[in-house]
């Protein structure tokens, strides 16, 4: 079921395995059900919500009709869109709002990790594990510069947790940038970031 309404729970295979918990997290921000408490629980109100579940909330109506995504900070959840139809929708864990050491070691403190809101688009994709001044990102699209992606990690919590990027389950990683287009200059797919408090 969760598949049949784009949240990506991986194969059918008899198994509560990573994929599936990361769809049960993602169902139940967007449909409002508390993860703060058994996030992994299968409960009356989710199966209740399975039924008859409400759709994402649209961030940007007039965003582009072929492709866009939204992330929204404030559920910790991206939507991609084709068509104005829902293609997949993801839990992520966006910027904590921390500060942590600047690279190189010593070089004092940086922050805060703040994902920041705004309209931007995927300009670049670099394939496999990418080595940045901040870490190791996986199969990241780029949508500010060669700092700020969508990509990749282990793991992706519950809560924001990054450095600024958006992080996505690694299943989700080795396909999504192939749902999208990656054109530089600023020809690629809308990627429209709003919810930052």
């Amino acid at each position: 079921r969760l598949n049949q309404l784009r949240y990506y729970a991986g194969k059918a295979d008899g198994q509560f395995g990573q994929d599936t918990l990361e769809a049960v997290w993602a169902f139940k921000e967007v449909q409002g059900i508390g993860t703060s408490y058994e996030p992994d629980d299968i409960g009356l109100n989710m199966e209740r919500a399975l039924v008859n579940p409400r759709l994402p909330k649209v961030l940007k109506p007039r965003g582009g009709s072929n492709l866009r995504v939204e992330v929204n900070q404030n559920i910790e959840v991206l939507v991609l869109y084709h068509h104005n139809k829902v293609e997949l929708i993801s839990h992520v864990s966006t910027g904590g709002g921390y500060y942590y050491p600047c690279p190189p070691p010593g070089s004092g403190t940086c922050g805060p990790a703040i994902t920041p809101d705004g309209s931007y688009r995927a300009h670049w994709f670099a394939p496999g594990w990418v080595k940045v001044p901040l870490g190791m990102m996986y199969n990241p699209v780029f949508f500010i510069g060669g700092s700020y992606a969508i990509h990749g990690d282990i793991p992706v919590p519950l809560y924001a947790a990054s450095h600024g990027c958006v992080r996505i389950p690694m299943d989700i990683s080795y396909f999504f940038h192939k749902l999208i287009h990656v054109k530089q200059p600023g020809g690629g797919t809308p990627i429209y970031i709003s919810g930052r408090v």
